[in-house]
């Protein structure tokens, strides 16, 4: 909205001497013997900067205006920050929603592919909930690929055995499967040396 000062072209802070002297160009500017073809727009204009200058020229209802204006741009900043704050709940709503709904979905999915269900009982089951089709696609692919790793995560590794020696084997035989017992550190270092190349 423009304010009385716009329609002068003068800032908020203007001295009486500005604001007589940016009244006397617009005047005469939009004064409707210098506006052949466009007299009805140009009474228009020239009326509101008389209007303004008016008031603007006039200590004491300048003082008031600039009081009331100050009060309505205060108005209306609140409503703004208020329309701003009631926009920005209403995003953050709309995406813990999305969230929410992309979590259930992803569950349900999950859930299906752990009972076994192939890829297109999946798809269906997400369809069935009213999911997007290309986002039901992208959630079984990936339920049922984590659901695989799981289950090759499961599965135990077969336990390595080591030879046994036989009894009857010589001491020096011996060493050769077993670590040296008197600490030296060297000796282990051969132990695991000799039995990398051994397997």
């Amino acid at each position: 909205m423009a304010t009385l000062y716009d329609k002068l072209g003068v800032q908020p802070n203007a001295t009486g001497e500005e604001i007589k002297r940016a009244y006397r160009k617009a005047a005469m500017r939009w004064h409707p013997d210098r506006n052949a073809g466009a007299e009805e727009a140009a009474r228009t204009a020239f009326q509101d900067i008389k209007d303004a200058y008016n008031i603007l020229s006039d200590a004491a209802q300048r003082k008031v205006y600039d009081a009331v204006y100050a009060e309505q741009m205060r108005s209306w900043e609140a409503r703004r920050q208020r329309m701003e704050r009631e926009r920005a709940e209403r995003e953050e709503a709309a995406r813990a929603a999305e969230q929410a709904a992309y979590a259930k979905m992803v569950a349900l999915a999950m859930r299906f592919a752990d009972e076994g269900y192939n890829r297109d009982v999946v798809f269906g089951a997400l369809l069935g909930q009213q999911c997007e089709a290309s986002l039901a696609g992208r959630i079984a692919d990936s339920a049922l690929a984590l659901h695989a790793s799981r289950q090759q995560q499961s599965v135990p590794a077969e336990p390595v055995v080591d030879e046994p020696v036989p009894p009857s084997e010589p001491a020096a035989a011996r060493k050769d499967h077993e670590p040296a017992t008197h600490g030296s550190t060297l000796g282990g270092l051969w132990y695991q040396f000799l039995n990398g190349l051994r397997f």
